[in-house]
């Protein structure tokens, strides 16, 4: 339970974090994933530490203390991250060859909330700053689209 509860509060805790502070304070690192450029890596992908660290240091320490509910939601915040990972870097920005096209519905929505997103290409003025859970008019729009 530890870790589907941490998995759900990863994607709130996600996007407080994209709205910000990277869109804030941390701009800096978070911009060259907004502009259009010809390189594998960005500077963006430091966030990956930022999340990567305490996920580390939770599942450590609780393993430590005997596997205590720090592992478990060390663990949750791991599998958030690997879902991240897969949705978007691999499906939505196309990092890797894989998962080019989908017939979800779901998927659908969400590529479409993070396309408004980037049309967007400065700090200010966003809109879908989440990953899984985006406005239900990205939702409507995909159902309607599939009837």
């Amino acid at each position: 339970m530890i870790v589907v509860a941490t998995f759900v509060g990863m994607e709130f805790t996600a996007w407080a974090t994209h709205k910000y502070v990277m869109h804030g304070f941390l701009w800096a690192l978070h911009r060259d994933h907004h502009e259009p450029h010809d390189h594998i890596f960005e500077r963006n992908d430091a966030f990956f530490l930022i999340f990567a660290i305490p996920s580390w240091l939770l599942i450590m320490f609780g393993m430590m203390a005997g596997n205590d509910f720090r592992l478990y939601i060390g663990i949750g915040i791991a599998v958030y991250g690997f879902a991240y990972f897969l949705v978007h870097e691999v499906f939505i920005h196309q990092r890797l060859p894989y998962f080019k096209r989908s017939d979800s519905w779901y998927l659908r929505a969400i590529r479409k909330a993070h396309k408004v997103h980037h049309k967007n290409q400065g700090k200010q003025d966003g809109e879908s700053f989440g990953m899984l859970v985006v406005a239900a008019k990205y939702f409507r729009e995909q159902l309607n689209a599939a009837r």
